[in-house]
């Protein structure tokens, strides 16, 4: 009881998520899902003739554990609390918190965001992908299972800036690139590398270009909601150089940001080759139906358009695929538990019978399968294991292609890891702060327009709604006239009304990534720690930089942190009553342990050296060391 009352006190929640009888039912059944995971391994090491690795100590624990579950260090709070309580069930209930709080989400949420390569902007566009974004983040909080939220993005028609919708910002985030696009869904959701096959048939695998383009026929005719009735009042604006001020942008926000972030067409179902199509087996321009290249087969009509394309391709990714949908992301988690892939690399699906475990894979799949795709539930069950406790293994894997279990590799933080555990130092909980809310304003050149009168969801609708040009014409002429009148967006009194409610973050502003702008600019310090450019799926980098040095030299640790007074570390410090109980907490807080005798020594004979100056100098030491930037 000891350890329930004491982390209570410094973790809220705790207790309730413990003791509810429906969750101690649920926790049972993870506990013994993990046992057949760690039962698997350990006929691994008998068939390898693999030493049993020894268990990490506490503090590496609560390192690990806070880091991978939700993406950034413990508050030198939480850490004195875990580490002063001496109970066998910490660890168990101490993972039963983190994946249950908003941190959580948190970090699940930079995840999506890399793997789908979800930028706030669009190139060459004034639409953008707010509702997507917004629909993602709720997706990830609410813990929509993976099958689901694989299916909607799929399947996705409709208004963008309706929620129920808005996942349509998977396709309209690629318009233009229909084939790369489903390209990159092959390879996120079932692992299977197609993007050589828009050309050619692949020489290093087995998909040929005629299967590639029969698979993209179930996307083809993509397309905008009731765009063409604006065309003829857009092309006139757009030609007319005189028009090229208000009226003009206020027609802007209707083409880009209400047309051009909507969808229609289910798909075709059908797609002409193309004219440089190079093989016997059809010619250039010839109009093949949809099929599925592996898995149970689906078909569609190669003599007329069907619009239900996108919904097919959806069910046979989540459905149809025997273990491979399970496989390739259960095998994403377990890179995100256990620091590699279970099969490297995880976005080439291979079946559990080739791996090196086929007994343990096998468990994963099933497992996957039986929490019915529930992401936080599997990761439970990861953080549940022996495995995952093993003590950091500095070797190599013996496995080439994947993870031989045998203790976690060492791996430096991600940039957003990093910078989470930088703003918990400097500010405390991050996640105590208000998080990023859907921003539905209607801007015109930069600043709020019609606050309190209308927002784009309500723009929106009642724009897609409008049936002929007459109708849109008329709609966009009364539009003009609330903008003119409406205040925001006129007169340089109301712009500068309109600009202080515009929420913005400055290179400094200490909230955690997943609330910052995707991706950051690159001044900020997540850019230059390698943060995707989400350009690429899971384009994010962990290459050192002079850079980075520098940042963290001159930059916001030196500004927020170090030099910082009223930073939440400082704090911390209060009422302890030797400098030894200082330096045990700064040590706490930074590295998540207490210091060893001979660290202790060092960093006593700075502080009689420097003064309280040599505090802040132990600080920056410990931030910039390879033990904060790496995890264990």
């Amino acid at each position: 009881m000891k350890c329930i009352a004491l982390c209570v006190a410094l973790l809220p929640g705790l207790l309730m998520a413990v003791e509810s009888p429906g969750q101690k039912e649920e926790l049972d059944a993870l506990k013994k899902a993990a046992l057949k995971v760690d039962q698997a391994v350990a006929n691994f090491y008998r068939q390898k003739k693999l030493p049993v690795p020894q268990v990490t100590d506490d503090a590496t624990f609560l390192r690990r554990a806070f880091l991978v579950s939700v993406g950034r260090i413990p508050t030198m709070e939480e850490g004195r609390a875990f580490l002063e309580i001496d109970d066998p069930a910490k660890r168990e209930e101490l993972v039963h918190y983190l994946l249950r709080s908003k941190g959580y989400s948190s970090h699940m949420t930079n995840w999506a965001f890399d793997l789908l390569r979800l930028a706030d902007g669009r190139m060459g566009s004034t639409a953008n992908n707010e509702p997507y974004r917004h629909w993602v983040r709720t997706a990830m909080t609410e813990n929509l299972p993976w099958d689901q939220f694989t299916h909607s993005l799929l399947s996705a028609e409709g208004d963008g800036w309706d929620q129920k919708t808005a996942a349509v910002g998977y396709y309209t985030r690629d318009r233009g690139m229909p084939l790369d696009n489903l390209a990159n869904s092959m390879r996120i959701f079932l692992g299977s590398r197609m993007e050589c096959a828009q050309c050619h048939d692949d020489p290093f695998g087995k998909t040929e270009r005629h299967d590639f383009y029969q698979l993209a026929a179930f996307t083809h005719g993509q397309d905008t909601l009731n765009q063409r009735y604006m065309s003829p009042l857009w092309n006139e604006l757009r030609d007319d150089r005189r028009a090229m001020g208000q009226e003009y942008n206020a027609a802007q926000i209707l083409w880009d940001k209400v047309y051009g972030m909507s969808l229609s067409g289910g798909g075709a179902g059908r797609i002409s080759l193309p004219s440089d199509y190079q093989y016997r087996d059809a010619q250039p321009g010839e109009m093949v139906g949809a099929k599925t290249p592996f898995g149970k087969g689906v078909r569609m009509s190669d003599s007329k358009n069907e619009n239900d394309g996108r919904k097919q391709l959806a069910d046979w990714v989540t459905t149809k695929n025997g273990e491979q949908f399970p496989s390739v992301i259960a095998n994403r988690m377990w890179k995100r538990i256990m620091g590699k892939g279970f099969y490297e690399p995880v976005d080439e699906f291979i079946p559990a019978k080739e791996t090196q475990s086929p007994e343990l894979m096998a468990h994963l799949v099933q497992t996957m399968m039986e929490l019915k795709y529930d992401l936080r539930s599997f990761q439970h069950v990861l953080m549940l294991t022996k495995t995952f406790q093993f003590a950091t293994n500095p070797n190599p894997s013996t496995v080439e292609t994947g993870d031989d279990f045998h203790g976690r590799k060492i791996e430096r933080l991600t940039s957003e890891q990093i910078w989470d555990s930088l703003i918990t130092l400097a500010g405390g909980d991050p996640d105590q702060k208000p998080t990023r809310t859907l921003d539905d304003r209607i801007y015109l050149n930069g600043r709020p327009v019609l606050v309190g009168k209308k927002n784009m969801p309500q723009l929106s609708k009642e724009v897609l709604a409008l049936k002929s040009e007459k109708a849109v014409r008329d709609y966009f002429s009364n539009f003009l006239s609330e903008v003119k009148s409406g205040g925001g967006g006129g007169s340089e009194g109301d712009s500068m009304m309109a600009m202080n409610a515009v929420k913005t973050y400055n290179n400094d502003a200490q909230v955690r990534a997943s609330e910052l702008p995707s991706p950051a600019p690159r001044s900020h310090f997540l850019y230059l720690f390698g943060q995707s450019e989400r350009d690429v799926v899971e384009g994010a980098s962990r290459e050192p930089n002079v850079g980075q040095v520098l940042s963290l030299m001159n930059g916001f640790v030196q500004r927020q942190l170090v030099n910082n007074p009223d930073a939440h570390l400082y704090k911390g410090l209060k009422g302890a009553k030797s400098d030894e109980e200082k330096i045990r907490r700064i040590y706490v807080a930074i590295l998540n342990r207490p210091p060893s005798v001979e660290e202790m020594g060092w960093m006593k004979e700075e502080i009689k050296a420097s003064g309280e100056e040599g505090l802040s100098n132990i600080v920056s030491a410990l931030v910039m060391s390879s033990e904060f930037l790496f995890l264990q």
